[in-house]
């Protein structure tokens, strides 16, 4: 073996052991180079899979040496958000009927995943530089660069891409953060010799048969227009009629194709506090967050309680949007003070100067009147 090759493979290992050191769950190095399933962008953007994210159309996603021309290795990172609160599926079944509660996706319950990320890459970034005696280039992203992190991580022997369309590990599960580090270093690719890990899905189909908007619409093949988290996240104006009812209680994200996942069943809590629910405001915090909260707040209180939130994403109109929905797929005893209290909020918004607000106010409130009844009492 050539003294460069001994380097590369020791350089890979050392960088390994140091990212596990800085609380990393995994660490992989892939090649810097055109990856077979980067090609395959281009035909799922001509199906307009993409929805309003044009984004996703930078040809920089087809080759990491157009984000840095320098780029020889790509270092792959991922750290566990997971945590010990209920799952999605699990909590919907045991929430009451009448609570008036909505589900944000357990991703964005702590502090800005994208500042946690990038505060580890640049230290896992500086430890390289103390141990790594010549120069070298090195730029990380934390979901902020065109960079497809899954492909990469695939590459890197993290996973396999399962037909949810996320990366999935055998004994982690899938609810993990993946971060990247291009450099212009020789690493020795952290794969098998047989190539990254083999597709462990097998038969199963739960996350697809479990999509409410059926967003996955074959295995390993997600148009985004469909999806939740898009529409709850990425979608300007009004929420698409078809799928107001279907989106139920989500208010920010989905995590449902995860939750169903067997292989989340395997994972472990992580110890990170930046990744707990936070207290947004008095009384109010992120698991399950009060609808009648997040659809009154001012603009005001919104930047007060999402500041330092991966939530931002979402803006104002869009939460206030989101959580109106939900509300319309609540079911309340129309004698209740509850039921006074949250048709009134839905009539306030509905004369909203926004849209997206209006439109699905005045559909939740329509809904709402439908579904609701009057609860009676039984006689004494």
């Amino acid at each position: 073996m050539h003294n460069q090759d001994v380097n590369a493979t020791e350089r890979s290992a050392l960088i390994r052991e140091r990212a596990l050191g800085l609380g990393f769950a995994l660490c992989g190095v892939a090649p810097a180079e055109p990856l077979p399933e980067l090609a395959q962008y281009d035909g799922w953007l001509a199906r307009g899979f993409a929805g309003d994210m044009g984004y996703l159309a930078d040809e920089r996603r087809r080759d990491p040496r157009l984000v840095m021309e320098s780029a020889r290795s790509v270092i792959v990172c991922a750290l566990n958000y997971d945590t010990a609160f209920p799952y999605s599926t699990k909590a919907a079944l045991e929430s009451s009927a009448n609570e008036v509660r909505g589900w944000i996706s357990r991703y964005a319950w702590g502090t800005d995943y994208h500042e946690v990320m990038w505060a580890k890459l640049n230290e896992l970034t500086a430890a390289m530089r103390e141990e790594i005696p010549e120069p070298f280039e090195a730029r990380g992203y934390a979901d902020t660069g065109p960079v497809s992190e899954r492909v990469f991580a695939k590459h890197a022997g993290l996973g396999w891409i399962g037909k949810n369309t996320l990366l999935l590990n055998e004994g982690m599960g899938s609810f993990f953060f993946l971060g990247v580090i291009l450099t212009s270093l020789e690493l020795e690719p952290t794969t098998l010799a047989s190539g990254p890990p083999r597709d462990l899905c097998g038969s199963c189909t739960k996350c697809i048969d479990a999509c409410p908007t059926e967003a996955l619409i074959q295995p390993g093949v997600l148009d985004a227009r469909r999806c939740i988290s898009y529409l709850t996240i990425e979608k300007r104006g009004e929420l698409p009629e078809e799928f107001r009812q279907a989106m139920g209680w989500h208010v920010y994200g989905c995590d449902i194709c995860q939750d169903v996942c067997p292989y989340n069943r395997r994972s472990e809590a992580t110890e990170l506090k930046e990744f707990q629910p936070r207290e947004i405001a008095a009384g109010e915090a992120l698991f399950l967050p009060r609808l009648t909260w997040l659809a009154g707040m001012s603009e005001e209180q919104y930047r007060q309680a999402f500041r330092g939130s991966a939530m931002k994403r979402a803006k104002w109109k869009g939460l206030v949007r989101n959580a109106c929905n939900a509300l319309g797929n609540t079911t309340l005893d129309r004698g209740s003070k509850e039921y006074q209290d949250v048709t009134a909020l839905l009539r306030k918004l509905a004369d909203s100067e926004d849209n997206g607000v209006a439109s699905s106010a005045r559909w939740a409130l329509s809904r709402i009147q439908s579904t609701s009844a009057q609860v009676l009492k039984p006689l004494e």
